[in-house]
């Protein structure tokens, strides 16, 4: 799994290594693809993200979702790269998405002036109430889940990113089932990307049993917020939660764990939804 195009993803870029006080020759080392994508909306540029190319329509769908500019595929008439573009080097670099006239002031509202880097996930959110209105509370997606699929999810995550083993560069997100299958991974340069992927794919294709979000970087605020608006009860990452994040998982009614490494989980929010015969609270 991965990146479809793996060729798009990296690309081989000339390095010289500096060791013990000598410059070594120079070879070829793969580097991750980093490049604008612009999304532009019943031809309006709305958002520029800096993405690892490959799934741009994914990443497209599920950033309009999770900014509540769109809240199903039929809001989506049409999503394509944009032929007609100004400059050639611009070709694969926008998309262009058509949405129904009764989501245009849900799109005004989402519009962009400002380049948002890779490391940058939704912004202009005021607050966790302001979010909480858009969408049910996930309390009563109650399946339960085992710790030992989430351990497992986390293994199997480290070894479906191939696009990370050549280049170190790219952050990867896997979705599950409750029981641990791995429906689909996706990588980018930036986290949010991978999410967005992620759900795109899950809502482009009508996947409801994506019930687990993979992370293996750590969660902001930003990733929660995705999940929650594409309706997935459970995130999980290696490494750890920020503060507003766990804020926002607990008040929607998340399962938010974190620092998932071996046996080890830190549960942050939603606790009551793990549950293992062999398992003890202290």
């Amino acid at each position: 799994m991965g990146v479809k195009d793996d060729e798009m993803a990296y690309r081989p870029l000339l390095r010289q290594e500096w060791r013990e006080g000598i410059l070594e020759g120079s070879d070829d080392d793969a580097v991750a693809v980093e490049a604008p994508l612009q999304i532009r909306v019943n031809g309006a540029p709305v958002a520029v993200v800096m993405r690892t190319p490959g799934h741009d329509e994914y990443l497209g769908l599920g950033m309009l979702l999770a900014e509540g500019a769109i809240e199903t595929l039929d809001d989506v008439r049409s999503i394509r790269h944009c032929d007609e573009v100004e400059d050639e080097r611009s070709e694969g670099n926008v998309l262009q998405v058509v949405v129904p006239e009764h989501r245009v002031a849900a799109i005004e509202r989402m519009r962009r002036t400002n380049l948002t880097g890779s490391s940058c996930g939704v912004c202009g959110r005021t607050s966790i109430d302001d979010l909480l209105a858009t969408r049910h509370s996930l309390a009563d997606r109650c399946e339960m889940i085992a710790p030992g699929v989430i351990e497992g999810a986390a293994q199997a995550l480290s070894t479906a990113q191939p696009t990370f083993v050549r280049t170190g560069g790219v952050h990867g997100v896997g979705l599950f089932t409750h029981e641990g299958e791995l429906l689909r991974v996706f990588e980018d340069v930036g986290r949010h990307n991978a999410v967005d992927k992620a759900l795109g794919w899950r809502l482009k294709h009508g996947v409801t049993s994506g019930a687990l979000l993979m992370v293996s970087g750590r969660v902001s605020f930003e990733i929660v917020q995705k999940a929650m608006m594409s309706g997935v009860p459970i995130v999980a990452a290696v490494s750890a939660p920020t503060s507003l994040a766990v804020e926002l998982a607990t008040a929607c009614g998340m399962t938010l764990a974190c620092f998932v490494r071996g046996s080890r989980i830190c549960v942050y929010a939603g606790a009551e939804r793990l549950s293992d015969s062999s398992a003890r609270t202290r």
